[in-house]
């Protein structure tokens, strides 16, 4: 029998540590060849001076971060679809020509679903069908990957030769909903406005905490912490 495979479909470097991260890491302990599409090399992220000094740029940074995370996750594999980070939504990046947001769903599509084929996944897991807090990345990366599964299995459907797969099981990671009430508590309760939380005040927690999707399963990745750890590290 062959090896089981998942392949996590993300948007930017550190999406695949901060969210799922110790799902990834567990499932690699246990034998399974875990793969991440990452669509964009996180060029609208932020960094001091001194880290950015030895890589020049943002995207070599974090480029560099995500294989060391890579690693430290014992995923067998990064695949990039070189598309641009487009920032938090209204952000000046959204508009760049290469941002992922402005590419069209279809492209992208065709894009992971042609990696699909080729490493012919048990299991496909991407970002819930709001991206976790509406980042104009996060929902495109979404949307694309469910496409890609209805594609990659579409027999007249050519994609760089691979034959059609289908893929057994579709998951979305979400944020649990009782955290994130709790975090609303908090942020209330330090004075802080929860519609307008984080560094750039840009994440609306409230709103996200409002949602409430359907769970289908709760992995425990107590065993994988120190990995993940490593990998945030």
């Amino acid at each position: 029998m062959a090896e089981p495979v998942i392949l996590a479909v993300l948007a930017h470097p550190d999406d695949e540590t901060f969210g799922m991260g110790g799902t990834l890491a567990l499932y690699s302990m246990r034998g399974v060849k875990v793969h991440l599409i990452c669509a964009t090399r996180g060029e609208a992220g932020e960094a001091p001076e001194e880290m950015l000094r030895p890589y020049r740029t943002v995207a070599r940074l974090r480029e560099a971060e995500l294989r060391c995370a890579v690693k430290a996750l014992g995923l067998a594999g990064v695949h990039f679809l070189d598309y641009r980070d487009s920032g938090m939504a209204g952000a000046p990046d959204n508009n760049h020509p290469d941002a992922l947001a402005a590419a069209s769903i279809e492209d992208v599509s065709r894009k992971v679903a042609s990696i699909i084929r080729k490493l012919r996944p048990d299991v496909v897991i991407t970002f819930d069908p709001v991206g976790g807090f509406f980042h104009p990345d996060h929902l495109a990366i979404q949307k694309a990957t469910v496409l890609a599964l209805s594609k990659a299995c579409d027999d007249k459907l050519l994609l760089e030769g691979y034959p059609p797969f289908k893929v057994k099981k579709l998951y979305f990671h979400v944020i649990p909903r009782g955290f994130l009430k709790f975090a609303v508590f908090m942020i209330r309760l330090s004075g802080g406005n929860p519609h307008r939380w984080g560094v750039n005040k840009d994440i609306d927690v409230q709103s996200i905490a409002c949602l409430d999707f359907p769970v289908h399963a709760v992995i425990d990745v107590s065993q994988a912490l120190s990995r993940k750890e490593q990998a945030a590290a």
